[in-house]
């Protein structure tokens, strides 16, 4: 008897010459399935048909026959209780007469299944398929709609965890592969003077790594021609600790700047990593409770925007996966019950970056020893820990340490919503430092913030004001410093630092942006000041600013001024037809100082090439002297960088006049090592995926500028982001007429500083069109058509890759793919009395235009 045999109807893509072909298959098979699947009670006649003139016993259509698809593996979008959730290869069977998807207990637990609940479910292995979930939870079911290749699931809710928007299962993320990773970007300058003297520099920057399995290790080095010297300039070891939701990182790195300011260190750290949490559960968004009368709607508005909507049962409701929003706001929450009748209230809130949900937490422990720029800073081993802590919907504290031989400090504060009134947060430090002349210091040191949206008016204010209430209050990095007679680090301790912020829309008439800042000193007279304002409008695609700076340094009466004036134009609509998938833009600016002195700037900058991957700018420059010891001023610059899939060059050529001339060159790639070869790429990012498409060469990855597969098939997409779901597509189009892959899309999901393997199966060989005799007649509709090894027999060709199995339509034809230029074909029909025939072909060398080889053969 003949096994069962797979199919596999998974979404396809070809190249455009062949769709008025593919079309025509895909109306006969399409009418075919539709009057198989209408027929009365689902059974369907097979002696109706009158198929090449041979006789129905002939036919092998046993399984259409009840109505139902065949079963196989087919691509499909999951659906669980109307929401979708993953997109995949599912592998269906036949089950009572209905085709039921073959589900891992394992999996059904990642799309949220309580399996503890069920006594049945628990006591099966994680491995266990599932092949009926109804036999286990009462009123579930699976339905699969073969025609919108959807896999539509049903849970009661009370069986399913409640899980928030966005939630990715951590059973499901990618540590990657084992490999080696480089980023190197080289880069040079050649510069002449008026006297023409030149001089050369050159540099490589050079960032490697290692993964293995959880484990990353990585290492910052540089080198200049100037120094003749490598300096390696940090190395740590990293790996994720999921069930802390955190990092942790052994060598050199940063302490946490959430309260504390940064502290370069050598050592071992532990901290949260907020990119583990889904989207709705990162930052703060006040919790929503209200309270349904029946089944109802709930819709929350903010800015006249709906930025969420769920439906909830009757009783007291709690929303807490809300995006994280703006500084401040109100909320609009609409409550539409099941008889149509509305209630709306208002919930205002604010935030400071401080306060986080509720229920929510940041930490960081480190150890380790302080790292010095110069060798005149002190470096000690300290501690350091910090703990933020969401107590509940209005209210974060938050607290932290630092400890060290010479230097101890403690941090206390806290977070507040205060509704319509804004947000605010204060915070209070102590700290003693024992100094190198053996003095001892202490002090104070406390910071208020103060944030406010004004709706109505469309306004944002910030304000923060950092006291220190005594002259000896240093920071750990002050305190290490105090030895450093350098300019840089003045010897003045800070006594009061007040900044303000302030953003206002304008509506139509754009945005204004105001930033002051006043810093005073112990022990130093006068104040330090600075005043940013700015107004911003876009009119019909062009963008016009205006920009005012003033400075002012305590230890100077001589202040700083300089307007500026800037309007961009985009080009496009001017641009022929030819340029339409570039872009280029015109820009102008002028600034002018305190002085009189005018600068003056116009450029031309734009993309080029069908994937913009050419990049240009040409700019002109113009300075006219403030007084008579001042020469005017003329530059120019003219740049150019093209990103291709094995990297970036760029080059640059810029001029001051009767001064300088610089020539700028410089190359950035990306080198990844993996089990499967060496592949190059464009600069990494910090999680990276691996496209194997083993055998398919140019074909394209979809959203990335000139990502491309190598002559090996594989390619670099160089930028994913850590614990989310990311979709690679393989652009159709782009696929030559020898390759075929069934499924062009596939969604990973890597940790950090993963390379993560997205593997399509691509097949390499011909499309053939062949007609199929035997003993005169077409073969019949229905047989079976396998791509055979010349060594095997019938019997055993169950045992071939199901990739090469195709079904023979009507007068005789099959359409096959990826097929090698000469083979052996083993033609199967008949179910009650199976019957076989064979055909050896070999195709012509010369390839037809249209890519499909068209043959008529006779089956022996």
């Amino acid at each position: 008897m003949l096994k069962h045999v797979k199919y596999n109807f998974a979404k396809r893509s070809y190249p455009s010459r062949n769709y008025r072909f593919l079309l025509s298959i895909l109306v006969v098979v399409g009418n075919l399935f539709y009057h198989l699947t209408a027929c009365a009670e689902n059974k369907f006649n097979i002696h109706a048909l009158k198929i090449g003139g041979n006789l129905p016993d002939d036919m092998d259509l046993s399984i259409f026959q009840t109505g139902i698809q065949p079963p196989g593996v087919y691509w499909v979008d999951i659906y669980l209780n109307s929401k979708v959730v993953n997109e995949k290869n599912v592998e269906f069977i036949l089950v009572d007469g209905k085709l039921q998807p073959k589900i891992t207990l394992n999996e059904w637990r990642n799309m949220g299944v309580k399996i503890e609940s069920f006594p049945k479910l628990a006591s099966l292995s994680p491995g266990t398929v599932i092949r009926d979930i109804s036999q286990y939870i009462p009123y579930a079911n699976t339905e699969f709609d073969f025609n919108q290749q959807r896999l539509n699931i049903s849970i009661p809710q009370i069986a399913l965890n409640q899980q928030v928007r966005d939630y990715v299962s951590p059973e499901s993320w990618d540590q990657g592969l084992t490999a080696l990773l480089v980023n190197y970007n080289y880069g040079g300058a050649t510069n002449w003077n008026d006297h023409h003297n030149s001089t050369q520099n050159n540099y490589l920057n050079l960032r490697s790594g290692m993964n293995w399995r959880s484990w990353r290790l990585r290492n910052h080095a540089i080198y200049s021609d100037q120094n003749q010297q490598w300096e390696s300039l940090n190395t740590y070891l990293q790996r994720d600790i999921q069930s802390l939701q955190g990092q942790l990182t052994v060598g050199d790195s940063f302490t946490s700047s959430e309260l504390f300011d940064g502290i370069e260190f050598r050592g071992i750290q532990l901290a949260s990593d907020e990119n583990m949490l889904p989207d709705s559960q990162k930052g703060f968004a006040p919790i929503v409770r209200g309270i349904a009368q029946s089944n109802a709607q709930v819709t929350i508005k903010q800015n006249g925007y709906v930025i969420y909507q769920t439906y909830v049962a009757p009783g007291a409701f709690e929303i807490s996966d809300l995006y994280p929003t703006t500084s401040s706001g109100d909320l609009v929450i609409i409550i539409k019950e099941a008889d149509g009748r509305e209630r709306r209230f208002i919930q205002a809130f604010s935030i400071t970056p401080t306060m986080l949900r509720e229920g929510g937490h940041r930490y960081s422990v480190a150890m380790g020893r302080y790292r010095s720029i110069n060798g005149k800073e002190r470096k000690p081993y300290f501690s350091q820990g910090t703990l933020s802590y969401g107590l509940h919907n209005r209210l974060t504290v938050y607290g932290g340490t630092i400890l060290s031989h010479d230097y101890q400090s403690v941090l206390l504060g806290m977070g507040t919503d205060l509704g319509e009134w804004g947000a605010l947060s204060f915070d209070a430090t102590h700290a003693n430092t024992e100094l190198p002349s053996t003095r001892k210091s202490t002090g104070q040191a406390y910071r208020l913030r103060y944030t406010k949206d004004f709706s109505m008016t469309g306004t944002n204010l910030v304000l923060t004001n950092y006291s220190y209430s005594t002259e000896g209050f240093y920071d750990f990095g002050e305190a290490n410093r105090f030895g450093d007679t350098r300019p840089l680090f003045s010897r003045f301790n800070k006594k009061n630092r007040l900044q303000l912020q302030v953003n206002q829309t304008l509506g139509d008439f754009g945005s204004v942006s105001l930033t002051a800042l006043q810093q005073d000193y112990w022990k130093k007279n006068g104040h330090e000041r600075s005043l940013n304002a700015g107004y911003h409008i876009s009119r019909q695609g062009i963008s016009y600013s205006l920009n005012y700076t003033y400075n002012l340094h305590s230890d100077s009466s001589k202040h700083e001024q300089l307007l500026a004036f800037a309007i961009n134009v985009p080009l496009d609509h001017w641009l022929k037809k030819s340029w339409a998938n570039s872009s280029s833009w015109a820009n102008y600016s002028t600034t002018l100082n305190q002085h009189d002195r005018v600068s003056q700037q116009v450029s031309l900058n734009g993309t080029a090439l069908e994937d913009n991957n050419l990049f240009y700018s040409l700019q002109q420059s113009y300075s006219s002297r403030s007084h008579a010891n001042e020469s005017e001023s003329v530059g120019g610059n003219i740049h150019g960088e093209y990103r291709g899939s094995y990297g970036r060059i760029s080059a640059s050529y810029s001029y001051q006049q009767r001064q300088s001339k610089q020539l700028n060159y410089g190359i950035n790639e990306g080198i990844v090592i993996h089990p499967y070869g060496l592949t190059l790429s464009q600069e990494l990012g910090e999680s990276v995926v691996l496209v194997r498409a083993e055998g398919a060469k140019g074909i394209k990855v979809a959203n990335n500028t000139s990502v491309a597969t190598d002559w090996k098939g594989y390619a670099i997409v160089p930028y994913a982001s850590s614990y989310r779901k990311n979709r690679v597509a393989l652009e159709p189009h782009s696929f030559s007429d020898d390759v075929d892959i069934d499924v062009n899309t596939q969604s990973v999901i890597p940790t950090k500083g993963a390379l993560v393997l997205a593997n399509f199966k691509a097949r390499m060989g011909n499309r053939v069109l062949m007609y199929l005799t035997y003993r005169g007649k077409p073969v019949p509709f229905g047989a079976k058509v396998i791509l055979a090894d010349a060594n095997k027999n019938a019997d055993q060709t169950n045992r071939v890759d199901e990739r090469y199995r195709a079904l023979v339509s009507s007068e005789g034809q099959v359409y096959l793919t990826a097929m090698p230029d000469s083979g052996r074909l083993w033609i199967k029909w008949g179910a009650s009395s199976p019957k076989y025939c064979v055909v050896n072909y070999a195709l012509p060398k010369k390839r037809p235009q249209s890519g499909v080889y068209t043959l008529d053969m006779n089956c022996e």
